[in-house]
């Protein structure tokens, strides 16, 4: 999804331009996980990348970033803690802290998309469900191509 990008020999990536609304409607219209990611860059310091909610997600958290999530389109829920939910949608900012436990208890309006920049870099894996038996990795996220 990359129209320019470019590096040193080694491979690291030195600069790039992504077309986000590409990558978006590339993700697929169903799921059967939570969500479904494409990620642009994995970069250790940060990652970029461009997800969808397909069902509510339960309580959980990260060990390895923050994240600051931009709506692009969708409206839902998010619980922060023990916190009322909040109603976001496009043009939104969210934020968050390693560790803070967030889900999203209803989906409003799909999809529901979110470009998200995760600092540092966050393992696909990186997951932590506050109850036991409501998720995994694996039935968290997709990553697509």
């Amino acid at each position: 999804m990359s129209t320019t990008a470019a590096g040193p020999a080694s491979g690291k990536l030195s600069h790039a331009v992504f077309d986000v609304a590409a990558a978006a409607s590339g993700l697929p219209e169903t799921s059967a996980t939570m969500v479904a990611d494409h990620r642009f860059t994995e970069d250790p310091a940060a990652s970029a990348r461009v997800f969808r909610v397909y069902k509510p997600t339960p309580p959980h958290s990260h060990a390895s970033c923050d994240e600051y999530l931009y709506v692009l389109t969708g409206r839902c829920r998010m619980k922060f803690g023990d916190e009322e939910p909040v109603e976001v949608g496009p043009g939104k900012l969210v934020v968050f802290k390693r560790g803070v436990v967030h889900s999203v208890p209803e989906i409003l309006e799909e999809p529901m998309v979110f470009l998200s920049v995760d600092t540092p870099r966050r393992e696909p894996r990186d997951i932590r469900f506050v109850t036991d038996g409501t998720g995994t990795p694996d039935t968290f996220m997709r990553q697509t191509d």
